[in-house]
């Protein structure tokens, strides 16, 4: 069972766009919990330019799923982090102006200040996914930090799998054979869509969550929101 987590970033952006509370970024994430949902991420970052610190502590009390929030590890954010308490914390190596994640972290030249953010997220009883690509040696280094679970980026697996599902496919196959190897949980995420998701569930073992959101939120223009959520489940299940 591969559970589905929503990003709500991009309602909070359109939310940002207008100001007020419309639409509302809780109300959203309740209703998509209600539409069947598994968990509910945000990606709060240091301009606030969608989720806002406010938003986190709001959502806390509120999802009864499973909360993940995703951010570099700076001081800022294991501050927040550590006062909400989600169920999972994502680590991401984003500049504080990166538009969107689009890498992995570079484990090994990390490793000593990684492991002890993972050891301070433990300390706290929080699980921790560190957000990496597909080569596999990097995997190896990401399990000697303690970690918990590895997210695999998939913007490449997107990129390409329109020309040749195969060969998009297998770098990702093998990560998730070396991150269950090595003791891994595995989540996956980044431009998974309708299209692409079955494929990719299909092929990928030990794939325990994906994170979706801004193909989600776009589905969700014209299929209205209870409908893609249902569409996405079913991918998963039928995948």
């Amino acid at each position: 069972m591969t559970n589905l987590s929503v990003n709500v970033n991009k309602i909070a952006t359109l939310r940002n766009a207008r100001g007020g509370n419309v639409p509302c970024v809780e109300t959203v994430a309740t209703d998509c919990e209600r539409f069947g949902a598994d968990g509910i991420t945000v990606h709060p970052r240091p301009d606030e330019r969608h989720i806002r610190r406010s938003d986190v502590f709001a959502l806390r009390p509120l999802v009864r799923t499973e909360f993940n929030i995703e951010g570099y590890p700076s001081d800022d954010f294991l501050e927040l982090v550590l006062l909400a308490k989600p169920t999972q914390v994502t680590l991401v190596p984003d500049a504080p102006d990166a538009l969107t994640s689009s890498a992995g972290w570079d484990v090994a030249p990390n490793l000593e200040f990684l492991t002890g953010v993972v050891d301070r997220l433990h300390e706290a009883g929080i699980r921790v996914s560190i957000f990496v690509g597909t080569d596999l040696d990097n995997i190896r280094q990401a399990a000697r930090t303690g970690t918990d679970r590895v997210e695999l980026y998939t913007g490449p697996y997107a990129e390409q799998f329109a020309a040749d599902p195969q060969r998009a496919i297998a770098p990702y196959v093998a990560a998730a054979e070396v991150a269950h190897q090595v003791g891994l949980g595995l989540n996956a995420g980044h431009d998974l869509s309708l299209d692409n998701l079955p494929y990719f569930h299909q092929h990928i073992p030990h794939l325990s969550e994906v994170s979706i959101g801004h193909q989600l939120i776009a589905d969700a223009l014209y299929m209205g929101l209870e409908a893609t959520i249902k569409a996405y489940k079913n991918a998963l299940n039928n995948g």
